[in-house]
């Protein structure tokens, strides 16, 4: 199946839906023939790989096509978001029918489309948003500035020459606790926003196993809030705070993270990239039509449709 790439066919919900829905069926057809129903486990990975392939592949298509004939930039986001979106709808049809979704695996999944959507316009922003990437500084750079300027101000003081070495050896066995494990500055994204440098996170939502993120999250904003630039930390999450635990709060009360849910979440998007998503969203996404009927009638049933409140 052919698809004309034109701003008014890009932003179809129904000839997308039918494009990836036609490309999705003979993929798992195909899988089907060649690895055999019974390793369904199997063919439900491969078929999300396909997906994602063939929706990556159509998302580069459509950034080539925009630039070279002068879309608009919120035309260009739109087409981009619907794209994502069909494509996630065909995903989670066919994965569900060939291995249906329970609790941990679908929460888990919907958490990692909907950080990928949103991500989307941060991407792409509108013009007049002023946001350019930068790549984040690496941990170990960090740790040798800190340690260089520790150094210079312990040798400065009016110390013996024994007790500075004293002090320097102290110094390091802190660091071999800090060292016993791997510590990225990488977030979800990085960005200078009108002259200013944010980290920004995305999460779906807090459960009960998110101890591990969360001090991660407390110890990363830290680090940056220590360093000589200025950096935001930023947290923006779907889920609205009644549906957040205590370690969302606990983030949220911090003073390294400027933490945010459900609409004022979407608001710090549409601040920080000069596009309305939550308008989009509310104008475009509608899971209980676009699903199968089958597959909507599944998540009713186990109780997993509150997940696809965008």
């Amino acid at each position: 199946m052919t698809f004309q790439i034109t701003p008014q066919n890009t932003q179809n919900k129904s000839d997308l839906l039918e494009y990836f829905r036609e490309l999705g069926h003979e993929k798992l057809s195909y899988l089907r023939t060649e690895i055999g129903n019974i390793n369904y486990k199997k063919i439900a990975q491969k078929i999300n790989e396909a997906v994602n392939k063939s929706k990556q592949d159509f998302l580069e298509t459509i950034i080539a096509t925009a630039n070279r004939n002068d879309w608009n930039d919120k035309d260009k986001v739109s087409s981009l978001l619907l794209s994502i979106y069909c494509a996630q709808v065909v995903m989670l049809d066919l994965r569900h029918e060939v291995w249906p979704y329970e609790y941990m695996a679908f929460s888990r999944r919907i958490g990692e489309l909907w950080e990928d959507f949103v991500r989307l316009p941060f991407l792409h922003p509108i013009a007049e948003a002023e946001l350019i990437r930068f790549v984040p500084p690496l941990f170990s750079e960090v740790r040798k500035n800190l340690k260089r300027d520790i150094e210079k101000y312990i040798h400065n003081l009016p110390i013996s020459q024994e007790q500075k070495n004293e002090l320097i050896t102290y110094y390091e066995k802190a660091w071999l606790l800090v060292d016993s494990g791997e510590i990225s500055l990488q977030l979800d994204f990085h960005a200078i926003i009108s002259g200013k440098r944010f980290n920004i996170d995305f999460k779906s939502g807090f459960g009960s196993n998110e101890k591990g993120n969360t001090n991660r999250l407390l110890m990363v904003a830290t680090i940056y809030c220590n360093l000589e630039d200025e950096y935001k930390n930023v947290l923006l999450v779907r889920a609205k705070e009644d549906l957040n635990n205590n370690y969302f709060r606990i983030l949220k009360n911090s003073h390294v993270w400027d933490a945010y849910c459900g609409d004022e979440a979407y608001q710090k998007i549409s601040d920080f990239t000069g596009f309305n998503i939550q308008h989009w969203i509310s104008s475009n996404i509608d899971w209980q039509n676009d699903l199968l009927n089958s597959t909507v009638s599944d998540f009713h049933k186990s109780n997993l449709m509150g997940y696809l409140q965008w």
